[in-house]
């Protein structure tokens, strides 16, 4: 009987499936074989929220094949080409939304959705330096798309979402901001500047050059969700160890918005995990090492996801506040300040209604 959703032992077979070390799952193998069709799409769904089904079914897949588990190779066989088929749909949108807005003059970054290629995240994230009146008018004329309501959260980091006919993923899209309150501009327009064009899929998208995807990572993971995904330890993993990562430039762009320490201290996370799961890891510099604040032992799992300790977290915002204040970086500081009230909103929000909705 496989285990709940919860389970740890779920998220550590995602990661050892995403990292290559499939022969340690016949466990698992055995498992699926006695779960029933629920239990089965329980552990896809799993694969979903982290972003690796691709990753994951595909190796489980052959391995199962190879150790006679027939029915769970088909099982495998069947999700991956279901996922493909989406994935295959959400990236021609994508390359024709990218292409029109480009065409009507304005410049588009694909960020965070295409890191975990050949999986593909939940929503298309975009970057522009246009303003959002600009953006709606041309998704709306040109894709008869819908603007979404906007959230206090939203609104305070530049952020519309939009749902495009025949799309079953939203469009978010950031417009010259990036971080939770759209505290950073420096950062924001090095997406622009150093953007790089690379092929997907037959397609050939804008996308961060490899510091800036860290950088968003960093900020996505240890600044605002406070949880780290097996997609996350994947993809940063993948990019260490291509050899490709300046550090230098990648401690320079972490610099210019006081967040060096959350950068390292995700690093940190990421290779320890590799390490525990698949063994070889990327080894990372001692004084990156010394400037992390915490690493795996520090994460624990709750429900779905692989938690980030508030506490920790709490001294890299104060980090970052101070860095900021030292670099007389005034709109930083005065956007991260909202933030303590519009999380005890969102907080008591919560408690009441069940929902964040209005809120992030």
């Amino acid at each position: 009987m496989i285990e709940t959703m919860n389970s740890e032992h779920q998220i550590h077979d995602l990661l050892k499936l995403s990292l290559g070390a499939c022969n340690q799952s016949d466990a698992l193998l055995r498992s699926l074989e006695q779960s029933n069709r629920d239990q089965k799409a329980q552990f896809l769904a799993l694969a979903n929220s982290h972003h690796v089904p691709l990753r994951a079914l595909t190796p489980l897949r052959e391995f199962a094949q190879t150790r006679g588990y027939a029915e769970v190779a088909v099982w495998c066989n069947e999700a991956v080409s279901r996922e493909q088929s989406v994935i295959t749909d959400s990236l021609g949108f994508l390359a024709d939304i990218c292409q029109k807005l480009e065409g009507a003059g304005i410049q588009i970054t694909v960020m965070k959705s295409l890191d975990h290629w050949p999986d593909i995240g939940n929503d298309l994230d975009l970057y522009t330096t246009s303003s959002p009146q600009e953006v709606t008018r041309a998704m709306t004329q040109l894709f008869e798309a819908q603007l979404k309501g906007r959230t206090w959260g939203d609104r305070l980091a530049h952020k519309c979402n939009f749902g495009v006919k025949g799309l079953n993923k939203s469009v978010e899209i950031h417009h010259g901001y990036l971080g939770q309150t759209g505290e950073h501009i420096a950062i924001a327009e090095r997406f622009r500047t150093r953007r790089v064009s690379e092929r997907f899929g037959g397609y050939t998208l804008m996308v961060p050059a490899l510091e800036e995807r860290v950088i968003a990572a960093t900020l996505q993971r240890m600044y605002r969700h406070l949880y780290i995904r097996v997609c996350d330890i994947v993809n940063t993993h993948s990019i260490l160890e291509s050899g490709r990562l300046d550090m230098d430039e990648l401690r320079y762009a972490a610099d210019l918005g006081g967040i060096w320490p959350g950068v390292a201290t995700y690093l940190r996370i990421v290779t320890e995990f590799v390490s525990r799961f698949r063994g070889a890891a990327h080894r990372l510099d001692r004084h990156i090492l010394a400037d992390a604040r915490l690493g795996v032992d520090d994460i624990f799992v709750r429900g779905i996801w692989l938690r980030v300790p508030v506490q920790h977290v709490a001294q890299l915002y104060g980090n970052q506040i101070f860095s900021m204040a030292n670099r007389r970086d005034f709109h930083g500081v005065l956007r991260l300040s909202l933030l303590p009230p519009l999380a005890s909103a969102a907080r008591l929000s919560y408690l009441l209604t069940g929902s964040h909705s209005g809120i992030w």
